[in-house]
């Protein structure tokens, strides 16, 4: 929390706001497996919205996947190509896409947390991951993900293009910290990375340090926009609930509950420490603007799966059909046209997250 609270205090100057005719925006993309189609669905009605302009985006696991074809597509050709970007690349995850067999069975693994309960398949996994890592059952490390980001990906054309920020999270795993690769940084290997679920994939080391899933500890990271963007507001596009009003039961449904918890407790933190800086902003304690001694009043809105699709599950994580996908797609796109219908007047304005609700601890 110490670390996010003085990332609220910039170190430099950022640009001047958009204007009053476009709103500005940052996005945070959760990881989630193959619910992140969910995301696309959001960023493609995103794109099509000309009153909303995307300074600076994050992303973690899946959500570094989307975050890095729609900066690729930005860079490239603007909103449309960023849209063919992102639905070229879910075709081909999906299992009626092109892709070659080894990237086909890694693009399976990274969309998928746990096998399907009560198959073969699950008890091979329970058996090999009990008494095997990655590192017994893949001696050669082979990862044909890096030939896969890299054929949707220009790395260097995006590292190049300074209009856009763009942050995607890792965690290292010798000093449990949350690494941030900033656009200039990041490539296929820092991808990898930020998907790297560790009883899946070795990990993944880059200038010698090896690295897991960046949800542990950055699910989605928000603290890189605020000394580097203009903009104040954060759309949160959320694919792990919060809140599960039944108890699970089976052990599918533990061990999605755990993930759940866990790939959102990074979340909630930044939550709690923005809120604390916007309480003191608001009494007057701390100075609002942009510059050295000065703080920003972040405003956090969120578009949530859960909400529009309470049926989804750990099961469903693990399907690759191209209709699942679509299916996941067309309630992004009507999410975020509700969302927008809703608030698009509160961007700039305000938060249209209770923060406190959101973060604050149960006493009993």
């Amino acid at each position: 929390m110490k670390n996010i609270l003085a990332s609220l205090l910039p170190t430099r100057a950022a640009e001047q706001k958009a204007s009053s005719t476009t709103k500005r925006i940052n996005l945070a993309l959760q990881g989630g497996g193959a619910h992140g189609a969910f995301t696309w669905g959001v960023l493609d009605q995103i794109l099509s919205d000309e009153r909303l302009s995307i300074e600076g985006i994050s992303g973690t696991s899946a959500g570094a996947m989307n975050a890095v074809m729609l900066a690729d597509g930005l860079c490239r050709g603007g909103r449309e190509e960023a849209q063919k970007r992102l639905a070229d690349f879910w075709r081909s995850a999906s299992s009626n896409g092109n892709l070659p067999v080894l990237q086909r069975a890694v693009v399976e693994r990274l969309l998928s947390f746990t096998p399907l309960e009560g198959t073969p398949a699950q008890a091979w996994f329970n058996a090999l991951s009990r008494y095997f890592s990655p590192y017994d059952v893949n001696p050669l490390n082979i990862n044909p993900l890096k030939d896969l980001i890299e054929r949707f990906v220009d790395f260097e054309k995006l590292r190049a293009d300074t209009d856009l920020q763009l942050f995607i999270s890792a965690t290292n795993v010798q000093t449990g910290r949350v690494r941030i690769f900033s656009r200039d940084k990041i490539t296929a290997d820092a991808v990898m990375a930020s998907a790297c679920l560790p009883l899946l994939f070795r990990a993944v080391e880059i200038d010698g340090v090896p690295y897991w899933d960046g949800g542990y500890l950055g699910n989605p990271v928000i603290f890189p926009f605020f000394r580097t963007t203009a903009t104040e507001d954060v759309l949160v596009v959320q694919i792990n609930p919060l809140v599960r009003q039944a108890t699970p039961m089976s052990s599918s449904e533990i061990m999605n509950r755990i993930n759940e918890i866990t790939f959102n407790s990074s979340l909630i933190g930044e939550y709690r420490a923005i809120d604390f800086v916007a309480r003191l902003i608001d009494q007057g304690k701390l100075p609002r603007g942009i510059g050295p001694g000065q703080y920003r009043r972040i405003n956090i809105h969120r578009i949530v799966l859960d909400r529009f699709g309470t049926h989804f599950d750990a099961f469903s994580k693990l399907s690759t059909d191209y209709d699942f996908f679509d299916m996941l797609h067309v309630s992004g796109k009507r999410a975020a046209r509700r969302f927008l219908d809703e608030h698009f007047d509160d961007i700039g304005v305000k938060s249209t997250v209770d923060l406190r609700a959101e973060a604050q601890a149960e006493w009993a």
